[in-house]
């Protein structure tokens, strides 16, 4: 005879769990890290580089440097760019149809400008997003973990990743 259970439907565990840092509304973590200050309490500065984030917030101690934000920010930041560049340009061209060097001498500059002006903002509301969902990376998935260099495998320039010896 057939097993005429019926099925257990999973259902995610919302309980909030709770962190060393202050957990801000998510709005707040974002601006706080498009502001580019540490998007739990907003003191310290998110970034040790222009775009490498800080290994971690000496006044909260919120571990910004685990927080995995490496293809969303430039993904997003190509998203936001092109719409706005695509759309001045389809707009210029219906108004005043300029030559095409006069397109590349004005759009080329204002998309670089435009995508080294949004890097920033838009990786530290990333940041913000990431640390309030609680999205870290495991102590294995950090660079230099031996995930990526076994044991007994020199991590020195100069030699062979997985052989251990110099190149030839």
């Amino acid at each position: 005879m057939p097993d005429m259970t019926p099925p257990v439907r999973w259902e995610a565990d919302r309980t909030p769990r709770p962190t060393a840092w202050p957990q801000p509304p998510l709005p707040v973590a974002m601006a706080r890290g498009a502001a580019g200050r540490c998007p739990a309490c907003g003191e310290s500065p998110l970034f040790a580089g222009f775009l490498r984030i800080a290994p971690g917030c000496p006044r909260c101690h919120a571990p910004l440097g685990d927080v995995p934000a490496d293809d969303a920010p430039p993904y997003f930041t190509i998203v936001i760019v092109a719409h706005v560049v695509i759309g001045l340009m389809v707009v210029v061209e219906q108004t005043w149809a300029p030559p095409l060097w006069l397109y590349a001498a004005t759009f080329l500059p204002f998309t670089l400008v435009l995508t080294l002006a949004l890097m920033r903002p838009v990786k530290g509301a990333t940041v913000g997003l990431m640390l309030h969902l609680g999205l870290q990376r495991d102590a294995a998935d950090s660079v230099g973990a031996t995930a990526l260099f076994p044991a007994g495998v020199s991590r020195t320039p100069g030699t062979a990743a997985g052989a251990g010896r110099p190149h030839a």
